[in-house]
């Protein structure tokens, strides 16, 4: 798997097409359509875009997924955060939304 195969797998599993996904990155659409396709490589200034949305860079350049270091927030909170960054933008906000709320509720006095 090269870096445009990669590249096109990260816009699919954060759920993109390529028009905003160029967009994310700054580019025209057919720069999108020509790192996928493995005609052209992306810059830096494009990675730095997508990865603001969830993309493993790391992945796309290497091969290689980031490692989740669980030993300073623990394995569940790894696992929550591995769920979001698979989400729609959209369902982030109401993911967020939901957390704050049962964070807020979570922290209330119980009434005597």
């Amino acid at each position: 798997m090269n870096i445009g195969e990669r590249l096109r797998e990260e816009r699919a599993r954060l759920g993109f097409n390529q028009a905003e996904f160029a967009a994310i990155g700054g580019v025209a659409k057919t720069s999108q359509f020509n790192y996928e396709k493995g005609d052209r490589s992306p810059d830096a200034t494009y990675l730095s875009a997508v990865a603001s949305k969830g993309v493993d860079i790391l992945y796309v350049v290497t091969g290689e997924r980031k490692p989740r270091s669980t030993d300073s927030i623990g394995a569940d909170a790894a696992e929550l955060l591995d769920a979001y960054q698979h989400v729609t933008e959209a369902d982030r906000q109401v993911l967020l939304r939901m957390a704050l709320a049962f964070a807020v509720v979570g922290r209330a006095e119980p009434s005597s």
